[in-house]
């Protein structure tokens, strides 16, 4: 290949990457919760487990800022992305348990990413994933306080799939399995960004695990990104 060749071989690949990225953007919004939730109900934690807390342990069903926000929302693209989905990031998603919960409450991954689970307490747990969707293998695992991660790889898209521990029997934790990686969780705040979205047009899924009923919004998505609000109302 001579130089000239060359050099219009680099000009055409930095275009083509130039016009990659000024045509994915980000797609932010806010979850509104409609009505009161319920008042959180304190844990019946074992002695051991209350050591690590200096006030009562309570249900996680409604986490918000007091103004409308509502954490915990998992949103992900739900419908309109052509082509094969980018490769699993190298980064492996992670799951804690700290002060015998799980932590965070609701994670997303993408499908055979990989998933390390954490035990940063001074306390045996126990590590099972009771997944519902064909391919995804549930597995129950003790693991020492401190000990070594247990990896999970989830093969299928499932939504959400749920961990608990069975020797406490209050923790949980959900996993938003999915094929790309243009997922969130919402903050306390309701908050949220998908980031570096494809250019196009999409529908949008929220779903809350206490509420259950996903809502879907249509948007498209151009070189300022979109914007999805979305009201969660309470069952």
């Amino acid at each position: 290949m001579n130089m000239k060749m060359t050099n219009c071989f680099l000009m055409a690949a930095s275009l083509v990457a130039a016009t990659q990225i000024t045509t994915a953007a980000d797609v932010t919004g806010k979850i509104t919760l409609k009505g009161t939730p319920p008042e959180e109900k304190v844990l019946p934690i074992d002695p051991l487990c209350g050591k690590l807390h200096t006030s009562s342990l309570k249900t996680r069903f409604y986490v918000t800022d007091g103004k409308g926000g509502l954490g915990d929302v998992f949103i992900h693209i739900k419908s309109g992305l052509a082509g094969a989905a980018p490769a699993p990031s190298a980064t492996p998603a992670v799951l804690d348990q700290v002060g015998c919960e799980y932590t965070p409450y609701i994670l997303g991954v993408q499908v055979n990413q990989k998933m390390k689970v954490l035990n940063s307490d001074p306390l045996l747990h126990n590590v099972h994933p009771t997944p519902t969707a064909e391919g995804n293998k549930e597995f129950n695992k003790a693991q020492l306080p401190k000990g070594p991660p247990i990896e999970a790889v989830w093969s299928q898209a499932e939504i959400l799939l749920r961990f608990k521990c069975d020797v406490h029997p209050w923790m949980f934790a959900y996993v938003g399995v999915v094929e790309h990686p243009y997922f969130a969780v919402s903050s306390k705040d309701g908050s949220f960004a998908i980031k570096n979205v494809p250019a196009g047009m999409y529908v949008i899924e929220a779903l809350h695990r206490k509420t259950g009923k996903p809502v879907t919004k249509e948007v498209t998505v151009g070189a300022n990104g979109a914007v999805a609000d979305f009201t969660i109302e309470l069952q």
